[in-house]
């Protein structure tokens, strides 16, 4: 039986990350888009990610443009939208 543990995911700068590097920690993996009218859940996951990732939270976002187009940026827009607009440190992965 295959857990989250045994998959890897692209992330924005094309790099592939194993979840397995997560294995000790508490994942949250949210589906994001930059423009739709719940965007402002960034700050809301960046500071949860703040507040506890030394605890072992670990936040991944997964930008989708499946949902009405509300992502339709390249990797490098959602990125930098992300970083400039709510201060995302947390890791995003490339879009799917």
């Amino acid at each position: 039986m295959s857990t989250i543990y045994d998959f890897t995911a692209e992330r924005m700068d094309s790099s592939l990350q194993a979840f397995s590097d997560y294995k000790d920690n508490v994942l949250l993996i949210v589906n994001t888009a930059s423009k739709c009218g719940f965007t402002p859940q960034f700050e809301g996951l960046e500071s949860l990610y703040q507040q506890y990732k030394d605890q072992g939270l670990v936040v991944i976002g997964f930008p989708c443009n499946q949902f009405g187009s509300q992502d339709p940026g390249s990797n490098d827009e959602i990125g930098a939208f992300c970083q400039k607009n709510y201060g995302v440190s947390f890791p995003m992965m490339a879009k799917v």
